[in-house]
């Protein structure tokens, strides 16, 4: 079944590659692009779903601490369930955060091993940048896990609850992780991760403006009620 999970990622990167050449600038890296646009498009729906949940939660944390405070040595139980009712009252979906990351992870591997042994139509066009090879394990300059170390940090820190120790550790951990992954990996999957982190940057840029105004339209909406 995975396979052929496989088989498709090698066929759609073909396809595309194909694209490439009739626009008369045949090569894979181009290929790789077009694809994480196609998938990043895709998974736009989860990905706005996921960034409208976190600026909830984080826009309830105040009263789920206050919940947690009033219940936590009390009744464990009851805390978790006043909390759910919050979530329920305010439509969050505590899991929506994890739907983008689960999606990615079978495209990932598919990926990796699809580029692992991939059959280049003309290996010439493997050639992308400073990369000899997509294929080939790495960065022999390092670009592409700084990149991807770099990407991952800036697209956390948009949405980075820095007042919270944990969050504010995986800050600086994850992008640290990230890089090095990118240098156990085919070229070609971290410069998917790049261009997907890119890409989430720009759209974390724009949900964050809606967010702004959100945050606004509740702010002037608590003072009217004040008023009233």
């Amino acid at each position: 079944m995975f396979q052929k999970l496989v088989d498709f990622m090698a066929g759609a990167l073909d396809w595309l590659y194909h694209l490439t050449l009739q626009m008369g600038i045949g090569n894979y890296g181009l290929a790789i692009i077009l694809f994480t646009i196609i998938i990043k498009v895709l998974l736009y729906p989860l990905s706005l779903k996921q960034m409208k949940s976190m600026f909830m939660m984080q826009q309830l944390a105040p009263q789920i601490k206050e919940i947690q405070d009033k219940y936590k040595n009390k009744d464990p139980q009851k805390m978790q369930q006043k909390i759910m009712e919050l979530y329920r009252e305010n439509n969050v979906n505590p899991m929506a955060g994890c739907l983008p990351i689960l999606v990615q992870m079978p495209i990932l591997i598919a990926l990796y091993r699809a580029l692992l042994h991939f059959n280049y139509k003309n290996v010439a066009h493997a050639k992308f940048l400073w990369i000899a090879n997509l294929s080939h394990i790495g960065d022999p300059y390092y670009i592409l896990p700084v990149l991807a170390a770099a990407t991952t940090y800036l697209q956390s820190r948009l949405t980075t609850n820095m007042a919270d120790q944990t969050q504010r550790m995986m800050l600086y951990m994850m992008p640290l992780f990230i890089g090095w992954i990118c240098t156990t990996v085919p070229a070609g999957l971290g410069l998917y991760w790049v261009m997907f982190n890119v890409l989430g940057i720009g759209q974390q840029y724009l949900v964050n403006k809606q967010t702004l105004a959100m945050k606004e339209a509740m702010a002037k909406s608590g003072g009217s009620r004040k008023d009233g």
